[in-house]
């Protein structure tokens, strides 16, 4: 069967409908003493992963210049030396670091560092184009935005880009800067079967923008491999769960969404699929556009990840399933929301 693929919006660039995140292969770095990384990791293994993802068929790969303060983007251009055409690189700016102390150290959401930064970042990457440029900075005012669109273009034109977007949460942000960004190719957001962005993919679909779908499996909820009892390290983001990320409380899974995975287990799971690939298959379900960029740092995590593509978009009835089973919730969620505490239902375990 062959892979299936999706187009990055009005860019033209066609890519497999599955990306990997290179997130977690980025290593540790830190604001402060807080973590930022998903922990140590063997920059050895991840090169073999992202070669592994290539011969799987995938072609998306998405970093970060921040990522492991530069050494995420070194790794992958180390990663894909010689199979450059293969792949579609996308990586992002406006957070600033220091490479040395491997330290967060604010943002920048200038023209001027903006050039600075996509020069680097082709340096770390070892190569002569950014297919897909991002700004970072998910809370930026649009007037903000808009003033790098200028510097964009100049970066397209010159073909050290192919096309840009931005990595935002915030729908009306982005149908905003679509409507006056030329090249603007896609828009990186959460969206998982855990949580919908109906109103962002609205703004894709009407804007004809790629939806690059983050955090598609729940930064590990939907895998299964943890339950009420897992405890994540500290030198991982996890283990510390600052306030931005949801799925994690004090280094354990947080229990309502534990809730909801056991809720739409069954339904992801029926045709054979592993609980990952279903969650996958959902998004493929969900939207013509979006392209889920699960995070993966080993050969095994590739591969499962990559099984997903053969099999499609999950089935028109099991999808209904997931739909209604979540509007239950959903139901259950507002009728319980004067309830006292401890009349509240107890939380099932997620099955390992």
């Amino acid at each position: 069967m062959a892979v299936i693929t999706r187009t990055l919006g009005r860019s033209g660039i066609e890519v497999s409908a599955l990306g990997m995140g290179c997130w977690a292969i980025g290593g540790p770095w830190a604001e402060g003493s807080r973590p930022l990384g998903w922990g140590a990791v063997d920059d050895e293994e991840s090169v073999r992963a992202v070669r592994r993802a290539l011969d799987l068929g995938v072609t998306l790969f998405d970093t970060a210049d921040t990522y492991g303060a530069g050494h995420g983007e070194r790794i992958l251009g180390r990663a894909l030396a010689g199979r450059r055409d293969e792949a579609v690189i996308a990586t992002k700016w406006g957070y600033t670091f220091d490479e040395a102390s491997r330290q967060a150290t604010g943002e920048d959401a200038s023209p001027a560092y903006l050039r600075r930064a996509v020069v680097d970042s082709l340096r770390r990457l070892d190569t002569d184009r950014i297919d897909l440029y991002q700004l970072h900075l998910g809370d930026l005012s649009v007037p903000r935005a808009e003033a790098l669109i200028g510097t964009l273009e100049e970066l397209v034109a010159d073909g050290l880009v192919r096309g840009y977007g931005w990595s935002t949460d915030r729908a009306d942000r982005a149908a905003a800067f679509a409507q006056v960004a030329p090249h603007a190719a896609a828009v990186q957001h959460g969206l998982s079967v855990l949580r919908d962005a109906p109103a962002m993919l609205d703004v894709c679909d009407k804007h004809d923008l790629g939806s690059v779908a983050r955090g598609p499996l729940g930064m590990g909820l939907l895998t299964g491999k943890y339950g009420t009892d897992s405890t994540l390290p500290r030198d991982d983001v996890r283990g510390t769960a600052p306030n931005w990320l949801e799925w994690f409380r004090s280094g354990r899974p947080a229990p309502e969404w534990l809730r909801r995975v056991a809720a739409v287990r069954s339904a992801l799971t029926a045709d054979g699929r592993t609980l990952a690939q279903g969650a996958l298959g959902w998004i493929w379900a969900r939207s013509g556009r979006s392209v889920p960029i699960p995070g993966a740092r080993t050969v095994a995590q590739v591969e499962e990840n990559a099984a997903a593509l053969h099999r499609g978009p999950l089935a028109p009835d099991h999808f209904a399933e997931v739909e209604r089973t979540l509007a239950a919730l959903r139901t259950a969620a507002l009728r319980d929301a004067d309830r006292p505490y401890w009349r509240m239902p107890p939380v099932p375990a997620a099955r390992p």
